[in-house]
């Protein structure tokens, strides 16, 4: 069986997308239950979520202060 990087799906995810699998991702390493290798899979993807969350919220920040400096 191959392998996959946690973010190898991530990349083509919207950010609401993403939000929503992050916090999935959050409730059920919150519920608990799960086993040590599981809960260290959810806690990568997670980690991988939130990066990509970022990056959409970066790319936001760089169009609206773009959008301020132009003149209208």
């Amino acid at each position: 069986m191959a392998e996959t990087k946690p973010g190898s799906d991530i990349d083509a995810l919207s950010y609401e997308e993403a939000r929503e699998q992050l916090v999935a991702v959050v409730g059920r390493l919150e519920a608990g239950g799960a086993s040590l290798e599981e809960s260290l899979a959810l806690w990568e993807r997670g980690e991988a979520l939130a990066k990509r969350c970022e990056e959409w919220l970066e790319g936001a920040r760089k169009r609206l202060a773009a959008a301020r400096d132009q003149p209208l």
